[in-house]
C-alpha cells in the first residue's frame, strides 16, 4: 500500500507503508510517517495499491485517521471502499483533508473519454494510464484500459469513457499518457475529453492526433498533452453570438495579430512539422492556432526564412507571452527557432519574443514559454 500527500506547497513522493508500521491489531494498522516540512498545509491524500500481488486480490478500507503530533490537529474519515475499484479496476482512492477552521475541497467524478481508431483491436495487448493535472494537483496514473464496457463505434473512430474519482482538480491544464504493450503494436489516438460527471460543461479538449508505435522491448512511451481548448457550452455560444453583427455575417470586436516567425540560419534549422501557437494577454488567452498558411512561402519554416501569418481572435488585452511548439511529425521535424515578432493591430504595438534555441522532438508536442 502506498500513500501520496498533497500540501499547499507541493506533493510528497509515494510513501510505501511496508516498513512504517508502528502498531497493529486485527483490524487496524497505525503508521508513523515523516513528511517534508516544505509541503505546507496538507489538503489531500491518495491511497492505493502500487501492484497487485498473487496473494492479495483486494484491499478493503474502512476508516482513515491522521494526526499531527505537534499540534494534535486530527482528521478522521469513513472510507468504506475496496481496492481495486469497479468497474475500471482503479487501484487508487483519494480524499480531501479538512483541518479545523479550513475549508476542504470536494471529491469529483471525472469522465475521461478516449477517442481512437483501433483501440478495440489492441485492448488486450496495450496498457495505458493517464495522469490529469489541474491547478489543484493531479490524479496520479490511472488505468484507462482495464474495462471497455461502453465502446462507441462510428465509421472510422471509436470512443470509450473512463470514470476517475479525484479531489477537485480546479482548471485542468494537461494530461500525461503512459503507454506500454506486451507485443509490438500501433495505437492511434485522436483526442481526449474530460468533464465532470455531474456537469454538462465545461468540456476540456486535449488534441493528440498521433500514432504510437509501441515496442514490447522498449520503455513505456510517455506523452505530455497540453490542453487544446475548453468548450464552456451556452456561455461560449452566447459570447460568439454577441460578437455577430445584425446580419450575422461577420464577427466584431476581434483583434488581428500579424505573426512573423524567424527560423534560424544554420544547418538543419528548418522543420516539416506542424507548428502551432497560443497568445497570452493580461485579460485572456487565445485558442490554439495552426501556423500553416505563410504569406511568403508555400513551404514554411525553412532555414533562414521569415514566415508571416495573420490571425484574428478575441481581445486579449496587452500581449504578455506566447506558447509555440510543434507536433514532431514529418521527416525533418527538428526546428531552430530564432524569434517571433507579433504586431497587435488594435494597439499598434510590436512584441518580440526571442528564442534562439532548438525546438527538437524529444518531447512531442514541445511547448516553450517566452516573455518579453
Amino acid at each position: 500500500m502506498v500513500m501520496v500527500f498533497y500540501g499547499s506547497n507541493g506533493k510528497s513522493n509515494p510513501v510505501s507503508m511496508e516498513n512504517k508500521v508502528e502498531h497493529q491489531t486485527e483490524n487496524q494498522i497505525t503508521y508513523d510517517i515523516h513528511l517534508p516540512s516544505d509541503l505546507g498545509m496538507l489538503y489531500k491524500v491518495r491511497l492505493g495499491l502500487q501492484s497487485l500481488e498473487n496473494n492479495i486480490s483486494q484491499l478493503s478500507l474502512h476508516h482513515f485517521k491522521i494526526q499531527n503530533p505537534s499540534t494534535l490537529d486530527t482528521f478522521s474519515l469513513i472510507i468504506n471502499k475496496t481496492l481495486p475499484l469497479s468497474p475500471n479496476g482503479d487501484r487508487w482512492v483519494e480524499f480531501p483533508i479538512q483541518w479545523p477552521l479550513k475549508e476542504a475541497l470536494s471529491v469529483v467524478t471525472y469522465h475521461l473519454t478516449v477517442f481512437s481508431r483501433n483501440i478495440l483491436n489492441e485492448r488486450n495487448l496495450v496498457h495505458m494510464t493517464a495522469c490529469i493535472y489541474g491547478t489543484h494537483g493531479d490524479t496520479g496514473d490511472r488505468s484507462l484500459l482495464q474495462s471497455l464496457q461502453n465502446v462507441q463505434e462510428e465509421e472510422k473512430n471509436e470512443s470509450f469513457p473512463v470514470m476517475v474519482d479525484a479531489v477537485d482538480l480546479g482548471e485542468l491544464e494537461k494530461i500525461v499518457l503512459l503507454i506500454s504493450s506486451k507485443t509490438d503494436c500501433k495505437l492511434d489516438i485522436k483526442k481526449l475529453h474530460v468533464q465532470e460527471a455531474a456537469k454538462e460543461h465545461p468540456i476540456y479538449v486535449f488534441e493528440v492526433n498521433e500514432e504510437f508505435y509501441v515496442n514490447a522491448n522498449k520503455p513505456k512511451i510517455q506523452r505530455e498533452i497540453p490542453r487544446s481548448f475548453v468548450f464552456r457550452g451556452e456561455k461560449q455560444k452566447n459570447d460568439i453570438e454577441n460578437n455577430l453583427d445584425k446580419e450575422g455575417s461577420k464577427v466584431k470586436n476581434l483583434t488581428e495579430y500579424t505573426i512573423k516567425v524567424y527560423t534560424g540560419d544554420k544547418r538543419g534549422a528548418g522543420t516539416d512539422a506542424n507548428v502551432h501557437i497560443i497568445l497570452f494577454g493580461n485579460e485572456d488567452k487565445s485558442e490554439v492556432f495552426q501556423l500553416s498558411q505563410s504569406l511568403e512561402h508555400q513551404n514554411p519554416f525553412e532555414r533562414g526564412k521569415v514566415d508571416t501569418f495573420k490571425i484574428k481572435t478575441k481581445n486579449l488585452g496587452s500581449l504578455r507571452s506566447i506558447e509555440i511548439g510543434h507536433d514532431g511529425k514529418g521527416f525533418a521535424s527538428g526546428w531552430f527557432l530564432d524569434k517571433v515578432e507579433i504586431t497587435d493591430a488594435a494597439r499598434n504595438s510590436v512584441h518580440c519574443f526571442n528564442c534562439n534555441r532548438s525546438v527538437d522532438q524529444s518531447i512531442i508536442p514541445l511547448y516553450m514559454l517566452f516573455s518579453f
